[in-house]
């Protein structure tokens, strides 16, 4: 039997007009796929997450122990005052948006000082590195792999992190698009284009860190099954 009107009113009510239109017209005006869609995206976004998860965790470390090798005398991690500002040392640069000049490493070495402020358990107490880094941003990770980092960060350090050869301009483009389909499944937002080439980025970005950890992912993943069954 179909709903009526006044059955599915809430479906505008709780997801708002606006985002559920979206739905509607991906279904073809059929408001009966069109939840089905919702319910969908849904489902996907929560198993992005768990493979993004799988990635960030596993970038992050790869990253962490090679800027360790950056650690200078007297400090106990890369995140420590000197060798961040070592690491991350003022550079002016021009906006061309404002035409102001600014520090283009600023934000850097903000996050990773906000980072060690929320890894504190007591005042004074030692800090633990993988609390802080456990603390920092998935876009500060991306953010190492850009063409700013390249002579600095890249060349000395990072690029043992990955296989032999692998060229930066490709894994920053891929996470910088992991970035934005992050915020976006974050967000509740709809995936239902573009979503296979996101698969794909992690797919190639795991593989580079570590087959063995592929491997895993991919025994554990519902992304692909759940890309095949869409509404």
């Amino acid at each position: 039997m179909a709903k009526t009107v006044s059955e599915d009113a809430w479906i505008e009510s709780c997801l708002s007009s606006g985002r559920f239109s979206t739905y509607v017209k991906a279904a073809g005006g059929s408001r009966e796929r069109a939840l089905d869609l919702y319910q969908w995206n849904a489902k996907l976004s929560a198993a992005f997450l768990h493979d993004l998860s799988h990635l960030e965790v596993g970038l992050r470390n790869a990253c962490d122990r090679q800027l360790n090798e950056a650690v200078l005398d007297g400090d106990n991690h890369w995140s420590d005052p000197a060798t961040l500002m070592a690491l991350f040392p003022v550079t002016l640069r021009r906006d061309r948006a404002s035409g102001r000049v600014r520090d283009g490493n600023k934000t850097p070495r903000a996050n990773v000082e906000r980072a060690r402020l929320s890894a504190e358990t007591f005042p004074d107490s030692p800090l633990i590195a993988g609390k802080i880094v456990a603390e920092i941003m998935f876009g500060f990770w991306t953010y190492l792999l850009s063409d700013a980092h390249e002579k600095t960060i890249w060349v000395p350090y990072l690029h043992k992190a990955f296989p032999k050869g692998t060229d930066r301009g490709l894994l920053n483009d891929a996470l910088g698009s992991l970035r934005v389909f992050r915020n976006r499944v974050a967000h509740h937002e709809n995936i239902l284009n573009g979503s296979e080439s996101e698969r794909r980025r992690i797919v190639f970005l795991t593989r580079l860190l570590s087959p063995e950890a592929l491997t895993h992912l991919r025994l554990n993943s519902d992304v692909a099954e759940l890309l095949a069954a869409r509404p």
